[in-house]
């Protein structure tokens, strides 16, 4: 332990004191929202810029008046406290200023995934009782294309927003919501006085790889303390700050951690529709951009463009997200300069959060909510338990399920499906009568030198995403990052498939190459993987794609792979395997496959 990590550590004892004043929970009946927090900023930074978007520049005034407009336009057409309305409407200012306006009004704001169409859409839209569904123009047609299955009247229930930069368009006949409240008074309105920490400011969607979406339900309690934590702790921004913000606000990372940490520390937000890597960095440095907000796999795609010398030439001092991998986190840090990373864990609907604010590297930090790591068998997939039925502790260094504690201060607001809600608890597990949140993720704790009493924590894996192989545990996550280690690799995507006959499940990679590569090294890459992975973590399989399937917030999609498998016959894209006995790859072909399906593969 050097004096210099000790300095540092020491260093962050202010702000940890300041956060633990200000993140302890208070009374649900406090009278409290994000709405309140931007007419604070439109009274102290009228004139200051709020936002940039493609041109558009908004002070907090305008920003607040926009979202005034908006909420006293609804409250007149019958729009309520306690109502829901779900939004539909790709990243832009008008976005923003409706989930500000609709929560001054005491309205859940139910955030909906822009890439959904049909039945998941539909579902999302009724599942959550929406009085009214509020469109951006961009993407009106795909909810033309459910109002048949849905409760909603076409004629009055259903509001489409311009898109002014993209030149979207409310239709004719269409409900135009800007016009419409053009008329509205920019005053705000009383209803904001009124709403309290305990009423439910928002229904943010699980992003599943599988499985129809579960909304999760967010507090004005629980969205201002991740805002609060974001702006205090994470980011430390003021004012004079500016963050970049380019994941989609549908989703709490780009939400919560991201916008409204600015409006909770003042700052000003760039905010793009969509992340490009090219514009990252030009974008960046003309509007001194200090803080970016970030998810592990969008900072993977920065790492894999060519690299500059003047990476490090900009004015991005500190950076928060989640998902940044061990295999890129140094990397990343030292190409482009930052010198603080907050890298954090939590999930739309958990109760439980961690945060990297000692500023450690390659940790998702601590936390200060009661948790328990216990043991878990991942090729049964479920929890072992005692002779008692209790759930094990598992030592520290040892990955372990973790479990968050439910209290009267970390609540678990669940989902709209009570029936869902129930089975992410588990209750009487280490005791009589106590509940906790089951977050489905393998942590551990790490040794980070000095780091003032308080543990520290890395994610192993997601549930599900660990599969077993001969006899061995084999994580998806761990096979990943040494495998977009080889030079003619851009993203794989790991996952097991069953193999008739063998003990447990095969490791498969879908890859996707860098670009300009043609021709696949198959001797060059079988060579790296034997050398770098244990055996029994080689994968079998090998899918070679032209793009990685994604979900809006960056997570690999498995699913439809797995299904797929080895099964050549399902598609069309080249596919290798590493034969019973070999250790170089080879073609797959029909005939393989059989002797596959027929147990005879000698696996």
């Amino acid at each position: 332990m050097g004096i210099v990590d000790v300095v540092k550590t020491l260093a962050q004892v202010p702000t940890l004191l300041k956060l633990k004043k200000g993140m302890t929970p208070r009374p649900m009946d406090t009278k409290d929202c994000i709405g309140a927090r931007v007419e604070v900023n439109a009274a102290n930074l009228a004139n200051q810029t709020a936002i940039l978007f493609e041109g558009q520049e908004v002070t907090w005034g305008e920003l607040n008046a926009l979202a005034n407009r908006y909420a006293n336009y609804l409250t007149s057409a019958g729009v309520a406290r306690g109502d829901t309305v779900s939004l539909i409407m790709e990243n832009r200012i008008e976005f923003m200023a409706l989930v500000i306006g609709l929560n001054k009004i005491g309205v859940t704001a139910a955030l909906i995934n822009t890439n959904l169409r049909g039945r998941p859409l539909t579902h999302c839209i009724a599942v959550t009782e929406s009085k009214k569904c509020i469109v951006g123009a961009e993407l009106a047609q795909a909810v033309k294309d459910v109002q048949a299955d849905l409760s909603l009247d076409p004629n009055q229930d259903y509001f489409v927003v311009p898109d002014p930069t993209g030149g979207a368009v409310a239709g004719e006949g269409d409900l135009d919501l800007d016009a419409l409240s053009q008329a509205a008074s920019t005053a705000n309105p009383a209803a904001t006085a009124h709403t309290t920490l305990g009423e439910t400011a928002l229904y943010i969607f699980t992003s599943g790889t599988t499985g129809l979406p579960k909304a999760a339900v967010l507090s004005n309690r629980r969205s201002l303390m991740s805002a609060d934590m974001a702006a205090k702790a994470g980011f430390k921004c003021t004012p004079a700050d500016r963050i970049y913000v380019c994941l989609p606000l549908y989703h709490a990372t780009g939400l919560m951690v991201g916008t409204f940490a600015g409006i909770s520390g003042g700052a000003g937000m760039f905010i793009r529709r969509k992340f490009s890597a090219s514009k990252f960095l030009p974008e960046v440095r003309a509007h001194n951009c200090t803080c970016l907000i970030y998810i592990g796999e969008l900072c993977r795609y920065l790492t894999n463009t060519q690299a500059q010398p003047d990476d490090h030439k900009n004015p991005l001092r500190a950076m928060m997200g989640n998902g940044m991998r061990p295999d890129i986190w140094m990397n990343f840090k030292n190409r482009y300069g930052v010198k603080r990373i907050t890298e954090f864990y939590g999930s739309s609907e958990g109760n439980v959060a961690f945060a990297n604010l000692m500023n450690k590297d390659c940790t998702v930090g601590m936390t200060s909510s009661p948790i328990a790591l216990v043991q878990y068998n991942v090729h049964d997939d479920e929890i072992v338990r005692d002779n008692q039925g209790r759930c094990i502790e598992v030592q520290p260094g040892e990955a372990g399920l973790l479990l968050g504690k439910i209290t009267e201060d970390t609540v678990f607001e669940g989902y709209t499906d009570p029936e869902a809600t129930e089975k992410k608890i588990l209750r009487n597990a280490l005791e009589d009568g106590d509940a906790w949140f089951n977050t489905g993720d393998l942590m551990r704790t790490v040794d980070v030198g000095f780091n003032l009493g308080y543990d520290h924590y890395q994610f192993v894996d997601r549930v599900g995403d660990t599969f077993r192989w001969k006899s061995e545990n084999v994580s998806t996550n761990e096979v990943g990052e040494i495998i977009n280690g080889f030079d003619q690799v851009k993203f794989c995507n790991i996952y097991g498939v069953d193999v008739p006959g063998a003990d447990g499940k095969a490791g498969m990679a879908a890859i996707n190459l860098e670009e300009g590569v043609d021709n696949f090294d198959l001797a060059a890459f079988s060579r790296y993987v034997q050398d770098n992975l244990p055996a029994y973590a080689v994968p079998v399989f090998l899918r070679i794609q032209s793009a990685i399937d994604v979900t809006g917030t960056f997570k690999m999609v498995k699913g439809d792979l797995r299904k797929e498998s080895y099964n050549i016959d399902q598609y069309s894209d080249p596919a290798f395997v590493m034969r019973s006995g070999e250790q170089v790859y080879s073609a797959l072909d029909a005939e393989y496959v059989q002797q596959i399906r027929n147990g005879q593969a000698g696996y």
